[in-house]
Order: C-alpha cells, then structure tokens, then sequence
C-alpha cells in the first residue's frame, strides 16, 4: 500500500489561552485526491488548512509529508518546503499591485532558483497560457478582473511545480461563473496533471465537485466520505 502524501495524527491546535481551533484531527491524504474541507463558519477549516500546508504548527500531535516527519524542522526548514513542495491560493488574491501577472509568477519561481532567465519566464508565460491568460502576462493586476486575478494567484500557486495545491476559500470573492471555472481548473489539476488539491470552501454545490469532502464542526471531524463526480 502507497503511503499517503500527507498523514496528520492526533492533531490539535490550541491557542495560549485555551481555545481550541482543531481537536484530534487524523487523516491521510493520498496523492492525486481533491479533497473538499467544509463546515459552519468558525468551524476550525481553516485552521486545518494552515496546519497541513505547514503555515502553523500543532499543539499536539504530529504531520508528515512525503514520510518526512514536520515537527523537527525549523522555521526556514519549513519555508523551503513550502517553496517547493506546497502551493496557496488564498481568498484574496495578494497579488502584488507593482509587478504585472507575470512578474506576479515568477516571483516564486526566482526564490526557488530550479529555473533561471528566459527558462523562468518561459514558465510563468507557460502557466498563465494554460489558465487563458496568455494575453493578460504584461498587464497589471488592477487592469485584471476578479476572476482573471484569482487565475493569476493560481498559475503563481503552481509555478514551482507542488505536490500539493491548498486553497482557502479561493472563490469567495468571485461571483458564480468565476467560481466554477476555478473549480473546473482545480478538476482539471488533479485529472491531467495528478495534482492534489485541497480547497476549503463554503459553497455546498462547489464542494460536491470534489472526490472525497471532510467535514468540521467545532474543530472536530464528523464526516470523511469520497464523492461521486
């Protein structure tokens, strides 16, 4: 049996003065899976998904990515793995206004330092393509609408090429057409590429388009079932 991509046990997240984000989550998510987190607002959603894409670390128990236990690395052993095995998209796309799409994309890219000059910039220029924005990668963000902003954040999560892609709520600024079509690139991620996607989301009907949903409430796991699709 393949060992899962990400494996959490028993983790917990509690705050210095008592409050509990996350209560004795265990799950295994396995390479090639997209997988929905919902739950009510104030759920604990995305606390999880800040713990198993290493932005925060558990008060109790323990993650593991690829096999390789996270608890002992430090903070820019962390950052490394992030850079080059983990990607983001956020709610907001926190494109940075100064730089066009496609400085937006190579800015991981460069950090990372796997691609260099023209090869770099072939890259991004082959992502944002990918995502219908091959004519948008000289423009700046404030002349991008909602959804083309959102894609750019998408093509720039991807850029160095991650194992697994988390996004947190990244449809709730965008309105239902645009919506879908992120959806329809987070399908297309896992069924041609063997991405893993992980999305927390609050959109029910969005949520259905996943493989497997992983439901919260107050922190605690109450459902974990594959979806039809």
């Amino acid at each position: 049996m393949k060992a899962p991509l990400l494996l959490a046990e028993g983790v917990t997240r509690r705050l210095p003065e008592g409050v509990v984000l996350v209560r004795d989550v265990t799950l295994a998510i396995g390479r090639g899976e997209f997988v929905a987190i919902t739950g009510p607002s104030g759920s604990g959603k995305s606390s999880l998904l800040y713990l198993l894409g290493l932005l925060d670390r558990p008060s109790e128990g323990r993650i593991a990515l690829e096999g390789r236990e996270m608890a002992t690395l430090s903070d820019s052993e962390l950052a490394a793995v992030r850079l080059s095995r983990l990607g983001f998209v956020f709610q907001f796309h926190f494109l940075l206004p100064e730089f066009t799409a496609l400085e937006n994309v190579l800015i991981p890219i460069r950090r990372l330092g796997r691609l260099l000059g023209a090869a770099a910039e072939a890259e991004a220029r082959r992502l944002l393509e990918s995502l219908g924005l091959g004519g948008a990668a000289e423009k700046w963000p404030e002349q991008l609408s909602g959804g083309m902003r959102q894609r750019v954040a998408i093509a720039r999560a991807l850029a160095n090429a991650p194992l697994l892609l988390l996004a947190d709520e990244p449809t709730g600024n965008l309105d239902t057409r645009n919506a879908a079509q992120v959806f329809d690139i987070f399908e297309r991620l896992v069924r041609e590429e063997g991405r893993t996607v992980l999305v927390v989301t609050h959109d029910a009907e969005l949520a259905r388009r996943a493989s497997r949903r992983i439901h919260l409430v107050d922190g605690v796991v109450v459902a974990d079932e594959a979806q039809g699709r």
